[in-house]
């Protein structure tokens, strides 16, 4: 038989292997770095229609006078102490969102492990609450409460969680009864507080950006500008996570430590957002699944999420500033209507609340 004649048979050699692995590499790269350059001009896009547009209208030629510090009439007080701290509080929002849904999505292994979901955005928000109206602070010990509250969550999750080792079906199960029990301590501190207070509080826990002041942006732009790198650095570990533990510990990497680690990253950015913002939700639990359709490659995708989760808040907070005139909406009234229905559609696709291993 082996005199008849038949097409040839490629044989591969280590070389012609490595060149194929070089470019699916290399073609990988480009498509993460395309796409990241197109989210980041779409958001810049949304930026420049956020400093434009509204009651008062600013034309570019009088924005780019402005930025040039010739321009000091009322277009000046409209950019500079109301339109950009509000723009520039959505975008770091969001990006603090969107990487910090992604972390816990990547970790846990399952698409509904977002920030909102499994309580660290409500235990945030009790932190914060208690600061407020039970110890009347303001500023940095807000910020602290948050992180407290948040920290104080995961930990009695991981501890409810924890069997032996952790899925994400278990962990997202006990968060979603933390999230429960956390908004009912709200509801109660609330209910007991000073009603102005309480009124400010409430428009908080909608999720708001309208209020940001520039020093809650300088600490706010800290954390992000601080723990997304570390993420970031973190992004090619997580990738081999999802391989499974197995398998990621015969390639060398720890996976308690790197499980632990991302899910602490992925608490400070939860929180430092819902200090000054409230509890925007949704935000985390959609930007990390479009980040990987949008990359495609099946892989952990923080930097694209954190491009994602910014276009989205201020696109919603876009709509927020102009849906109703004469009155803002919060934004987290605008992410909550197009969140739901997205969460309606996960549950069906999924069938469940689990793809753990």
């Amino acid at each position: 038989m082996s005199g008849m004649p038949g097409s040839p048979v490629e044989v591969r050699t280590p070389t012609s292997t490595r060149r194929e692995l070089t470019r699916a590499f290399r073609v990988r790269r480009i498509r993460r770095l395309t796409v990241s350059i197109a989210l980041a001009a779409v958001a810049a896009g949304l930026a420049l229609v956020a400093l434009l547009l509204g009651e008062f209208p600013v034309s570019p030629a009088e924005a780019l006078a402005v930025a040039l510090g010739t321009e000091q009439g009322p277009a000046r007080l409209v950019l500079v102490e109301f339109r950009l701290p509000r723009l520039v509080a959505a975008l770091l929002v969001g990006m603090a969102l969107g990487t910090a849904g992604a972390l816990f999505q990547s970790v846990l292994r399952n698409s509904l492990a977002s920030p909102d979901i499994i309580g660290v955005s409500q235990g945030a928000s009790v932190g914060a609450v208690v600061a407020v109206l039970g110890l009347g602070l303001a500023g940095l010990w807000v910020f602290a409460a948050a992180w407290l509250g948040a920290l104080a969550v995961a930990a009695v999750n991981l501890a409810l969680a924890w069997r032996g080792g952790l899925t994400g079906r278990r962990f997202v199960l006990c968060g979603i009864a933390l999230s429960f029990a956390c908004t009912s301590v709200t509801s109660y501190l609330l209910a007991r507080g000073d009603i102005r207070e309480a009124h400010t509080v409430l428009l908080w826990l909608a999720g708001s950006v309208g209020s940001a002041t520039y020093g809650d942006l300088a600490r706010l732009a800290g954390v992000v500008f601080v723990l997304l790198p570390i993420a970031r650095l973190l992004e090619a570990r997580l990738a081999v996570l999802e391989l499974g533990e197995d398998t990621a510990v015969g390639l060398g990497v720890a996976a308690s430590t790197t499980r632990l680690t991302a899910i602490v990253l992925g608490v400070g950015l939860a929180a430092a957002a819902v200090a000054m913002a409230g509890p925007v939700g949704f935000v985390a639990l959609t930007a990390g699944p479009i980040a990987r359709r949008l990359i495609g490659d099946g892989k952990p995708a923080l930097v694209a999420g954190a491009l994602v989760g910014a276009a989205v808040t201020l696109g919603a907070d876009i709509v927020a500033a102009h849906l109703v005139p004469g009155d803002v909406v919060p934004v987290g009234v605008i992410t909550g209507l197009v969140g739901g229905p997205y969460l309606f559609w996960l549950l069906a696709r999924s069938r469940g609340v689990g793809r753990d291993s």
